[in-house]
């Protein structure tokens, strides 16, 4: 039988949707195209309302084109929402739970014929062991950790996918090897809450997986997808000093420059620590690329709290901004603030955003006109190979398919918006 999936939502999505990928293909099922499949597999988000919106357009679409199909429906939108799906006819339907055992719930499906519902109280579950065979040659990305109990007010996570479970450091190492051995040059370390990693371990964080990381053979690049400020200590800060792995890029999420806004959002930092750190990372890694996420619209932005993160950004100079408009979500504690802000309001102030995010990725991109940089080609298209530096650089040269997951040594002629040439 052929299956095909959908995945809609982030990185921690990608890396399960190909473990339900690898179970199928290593129990004899093949990996079919979208229009010529019987099992149809959704694996869905739930951070915004949009994302259950286009959860929902997916799984109607798939109903309504191969009502003879097996359809799967699984995710973060089903472990808090499943009764979007009550009148719809689908066949499984798995919270964030499960995803490892997806063939066992298919095969059970295809002897009984009828529909299995099997979502399981998320706060009380370990976490699922998932590992990877198969990856594209370049980057491959490892789940390390699930779960988050920061509780931001705005955010429906903690609801979907539970309490902080971290992966054993003895399996993280050996998945890493092996992907290694496969041919992989860049691991990327991925979960919901990845720089807590370790708080459910007896003795262990995150630092101290960097660590142990730090001494497999053969580990070119180390990338970490996102991290909290707040877990920058000082353990970290030595890890990013002495490593010889970790690229020069971080992902941190601000969410809003506004102090007044933070505390409404119950995060755990205000401006002036926030700058603190990042001024701290810049002295260890001078050319660090920091990427970030803002949420514009919360409730009492006023149009001066607004102005006071346009001048709060412009102060950090982040080389690329990530805009959400806020997204109210039924259950959180940002549904009982007063003063929402309109739809139009924060549109016009997401695009305000997005241009500020474009300039100052422009000028991350020009400090490095003329300097040699290594970048690690991905894909070759048209004559090029295109691929990222350490510090995320979108690189693209003239070139050819050999040079293809190899590392290169360039020098950067110019930029042409989104790419720097080579």
């Amino acid at each position: 039988m052929k299956f095909y999936i959908y995945t809609l939502g982030c990185k921690v999505n990608t890396y399960e949707s190909n473990v339900m990928k690898d179970k199928l293909i290593n129990s004899g099922y093949i990996e079919g195209s979208e229009n010529n499949s019987d099992i149809y597999i959704i694996n869905t988000c739930t951070v915004t309302n949009t994302s259950d919106n286009k959860s929902l357009k997916v799984v109607r679409r798939v109903i309504k084109n191969y009502s003879k199909a097996i359809v799967v429906v699984v995710g973060c939108m089903t472990q808090v929402n499943s009764n979007l799906l009550k009148d719809l006819n689908v066949s499984i339907i798995l919270g964030n739970s499960g995803k490892s055992k997806i063939v066992e719930y298919i095969e059970k499906y295809k002897r009984t014929n009828k529909p299995i519902i099997d979502i399981e109280n998320i706060m009380e579950k370990d976490f699922e062991d998932m590992c990877l065979n198969n990856f594209n040659k370049t980057r491959a990305f490892v789940k390390i950790e699930d779960g988050c109990e920061n509780y931001c007010s705005y955010c429906i996570i903690p609801f979907a996918r539970g309490k902080v479970r971290s992966k054993k450091p003895e399996i993280v190492i050996e998945e890493i090897k092996k992907l290694i051995s496969d041919g992989h040059k860049e691991i990327v370390l991925t979960g919901i809450h990845t720089g807590h990693y370790g708080a459910d371990l007896e003795e262990f964080s995150f630092s101290k997986l960097l660590k142990e990381l730090e001494k497999i053979e053969g580990l070119e690049r180390l990338r970490i997808s996102s991290i909290e400020i707040t877990e920058l200590d000082d353990e970290f800060m030595n890890v990013l000093k002495n490593s010889k792995i970790l690229v020069d890029h971080m992902h941190i999420p601000i969410q809003s420059g506004s102090d007044e806004i933070l505390k409404l959002m119950n995060r755990k930092y205000d401006k002036k620590y926030f700058i603190n750190k990042i001024n701290e990372i810049r002295k260890i890694r001078p050319n660090i690329s920091i990427t970030t996420d803002l949420i514009v619209g919360f409730p009492g932005e006023t149009e001066e709290l607004f102005n006071e993160t346009i001048d709060t950004v412009n102060k950090i100079r982040f080389s690329k901004i990530h805009v959400f408009p806020f997204s109210l979500r039924k259950g959180t504690k940002a549904e009982e603030l007063p003063n929402h802000i309109d739809d139009i309001t924060k549109k016009e102030r997401v695009k305000k955003l997005i241009k500020i995010s474009e300039k100052l990725e422009k000028e991350y991109f020009n400090k490095f006109i003329n300097k040699e940089v290594e970048f690690l080609p991905e894909i070759y298209k048209e004559g090029y190979v295109i691929g990222h530096t350490g510090n995320y650089l979108l690189i693209k040269k003239k070139g050819d398919v050999d040079e293809l997951n190899t590392i290169n040594k360039i020098i950067i002629k110019g930029v042409e918006y989104p790419y720097c040439i080579g």
